[in-house]
């Protein structure tokens, strides 16, 4: 009787995961009517790749609200979830030793090494993730990207939402940048190397710690002006080598990235321009919902939704306020929502138009403000003249 009961459970779990997971390649399109009749349907899959001809004419699928997951789904999802880490937990050292064994053996030199862990690190996320399917994953790019078909050296830069932040940008990673990508390394935390697991990967493939002080996520960052000067060189040393760099210009992950993203640093702006490369765009969303950066909510599981999107075109921005301007609209934007903002704007942000717009605006306020105050001295010095006659 116990074997029954147990197998009963059994067929139960694995009908409740299947009614999540099976349907997982058409849940974005069930919940966005009449998708159909702007994309082929050969486009119309989980992992998205929007194509089109111009980025204003890109009609990105919206979600209003996440699915709220019940109480088993969630379960369901925190224990897919769990599985995967814990399989990457054993994944990456076992696979990541013979490229360790090989460079220490000088069978190849450091920058193969890294360039292998960083495959090794993307193989082992994508196929594990697709072992242990927890997320339902969206990629919106638009497929005639020149930068997707023939990539040219730049800085790369996202939101930060969650801790699963670099593992879905390591699964994704051909979807988001193309076939045909440059090798990236990606500015951290120098606190994660205290974890054994993402500390060996990041040190494998040769990514670049900055130093803060670990106040918590949603308070203000305070950087090691000291560690800045060793993280230069080694961006510098990494371009050298042809590596594109990735940064996250919050520097932390968000708590709240549905009321807009966190203050903006400027340090991508700053690379960008010592090293004469443009600035590429993208954003990720509701990964929060999965492991949330608040260690009071952690791995609530209330959804699974999780898109991607990688903006055409790439800016040379001409300071920092315009870089972070068109970061926060933009990303901040399809951050909070998993949308764009609608075409016309967000063609100006990308195309500089708008930075441009809000340029004369705020020249036009200042005029106006000047005019109104030599008024009101014209009126004085009239008023004055007056009681003195």
């Amino acid at each position: 009787m116990n074997h029954i009961m147990q197998f009963t459970h059994l067929v139960i779990a694995l009908v409740a995961t299947l009614s999540l997971v099976a349907p997982a390649d058409g849940l974005v399109l069930s919940r966005l009517p009449n998708i159909s009749a702007h994309f082929p349907q050969s486009v119309c899959n989980r992992n998205m790749v929007l194509k089109s001809t111009t980025a204003s004419s890109v009609e990105v699928p919206i979600i209003e609200s996440q699915r709220n997951l019940t109480m088993i789904q969630s379960k369901i999802v925190k224990t897919l979830m769990v599985a995967y880490i814990a399989s990457m937990c054993v994944a990456l050292p076992v696979t990541l030793f013979p490229v360790y064994l090989l460079y220490k053996l000088k069978l190849i030199d450091r920058t193969r090494k890294e360039n292998w862990s960083l495959k090794v690190g993307q193989f082992c996320s994508r196929w594990i993730m697709r072992i242990f399917p927890f997320a339902s994953k969206r990629v919106v790019a638009n497929s005639d990207d020149e930068q997707l078909k023939n990539p040219e050296p730049c800085i790369w830069v996202c939101n930060h939402i969650s801790m699963l932040d670099v593992f879905f940008v390591l699964a994704l990673d051909k979807k988001m940048r193309g076939i045909n990508r440059r090798p990236i390394k990606i500015l951290y935390w120098k606190g994660l190397e205290a974890n054994p697991v993402t500390g060996l990967l990041f040190k494998m493939c040769g990514f670049i710690p900055v130093d803060m002080l670990a106040n918590g996520n949603g308070n203000a960052n305070e950087y090691d002006p000291k560690s800045f000067k060793q993280m230069l060189k080694s961006t510098k040393a990494a371009m050298d080598e042809g590596f594109d760099i990735g940064i996250l210009p919050e520097g932390q992950p968000n708590p709240t990235p549905e009321e807009g993203l966190q203050p903006i640093y400027s340090g991508a702006f700053t690379l960008a321009r010592m090293s004469r490369r443009p600035i590429k765009l993208m954003c990720l969303y509701g990964l929060h919902k999965m492991w949330h950066p608040d260690e009071n909510i952690g791995m609530k599981c209330d959804a699974r939704e999780m898109a991607v999107r990688v903006y055409p075109g790439m800016r040379v921005f001409k300071d920092a306020e315009e870089f972070t301007s068109t970061f926060e609209a933009v990303v901040g934007h399809f951050g909070a929502h998993g949308y764009d903002l609608p075409d016309e704007e967000l063609s100006m942000w990308l195309d500089g138009s708008m930075w441009q717009t809000e340029l004369s605006r705020r020249a036009a306020t200042r005029l106006a403000a000047e005019d109104i105050a030599q008024g009101e001295k014209s009126n004085f010095e009239i008023k004055n003249t007056v009681e003195r006659s």
